[in-house]
């Protein structure tokens, strides 16, 4: 079953403030995608692993129906909290065991997710209850991040590293289920039956984030949430660390000032077959 990760009321509101919205052009790629193996009309897309909805509320813009599913009823509470989407719905539940009838999805969808799930039960569930052509989009980003301000490229850079260093630290806290997202999906497309699917391993996304944006991104990665129930003092004095390196590199003193932040997404496409 899906590993349970985000449950504490604390994280699902750090998720909700710093993590990412899906960038446009992920959307457009995955919407061309089903148009071009099933077409309109556009009914109903579930998003699994949903967290506070941030991959949820966009979908709404094109399709008559959204529901968003998670296993933490703390994310689904935050979620449901954002008002203004009238055909967006929460459950909580899991990936492998949908409360949908065969054949009545147009599209599931797993942001930064997909490697929580059972594999093996989940693809036997998103082959039930997806329609004929209906399609999967699993996606997420990799760990080669660059970070760009003004002439400071390449200090930033070696913040990065420096980042990467901290990892270290948490890898004793980090769980064997990353890897997946690591891999890029690599086992999770390979075990996909469907013949008609392919797997994009890169695709660049840049975007404006603050500096308390970057730090707050890191604060909800599980593993360093799990090291922050190991030994509070040490996770917070990461954080506070990984700051003053950034801004005594910048020059700045206020961690409202924007820096570049460059991240590769992938995406695995698959459609299941008429």
């Amino acid at each position: 079953m899906t590993e349970r990760m985000f449950e504490e009321k604390q994280h699902a509101s750090l998720y909700q403030k710093y993590r990412f919205d899906p960038p446009d052009e992920l959307t457009e790629l995955i919407l061309q995608y089903l148009d071009k193996k099933k077409g309109k009309p556009h009914q109903l897309a579930v998003d699994l692993g949903c967290g506070t909805g941030q991959t949820s509320r966009p979908l709404t813009a094109y399709f008559e129906q959204v529901v968003g599913i998670d296993v933490s009823k703390s994310q689904v509470e935050q979620a449901r909290a954002v008002p203004g989407f009238p055909n967006l719905s929460y459950r909580v539940g899991t990936a492998e065991e949908l409360p949908f009838p065969d054949g009545s999805v147009d599209l599931l969808t797993a942001a930064s997710a997909a490697h929580w799930f059972d594999a093996e039960h989940f693809i036997k569930e998103a082959t039930r209850v997806l329609k004929p052509r209906g399609c999967l989009a699993l996606f997420g980003y990799g760990d080669n991040v660059k970070i760009h301000y003004e002439s400071c490229g390449d200090q930033l850079n070696n913040i990065y590293i420096y980042l990467n260093e901290t990892r270290q630290i948490l890898l004793p806290y980090t769980s064997s289920k990353v890897t997946g997202a690591n891999s890029k999906l690599k086992d999770l497309f390979e075990a996909i039956p469907y013949p008609d699917k392919e797997r994009i391993e890169i695709i660049p996304i840049k975007q404006q984030l603050s500096i308390k944006n970057v730090i707050g991104f890191i604060e909800t990665f599980s593993m360093y949430q799990a090291y922050l129930r190991a030994d509070p003092s040490a996770a917070t004095t990461l954080l506070e660390r990984t700051t003053s390196r950034i801004l005594e590199e910048m020059k700045v003193s206020s961690t409202e000032a924007k820096v570049n932040f460059i991240m590769e997404y992938f995406c695995v496409l698959a459609c299941k077959p008429e």
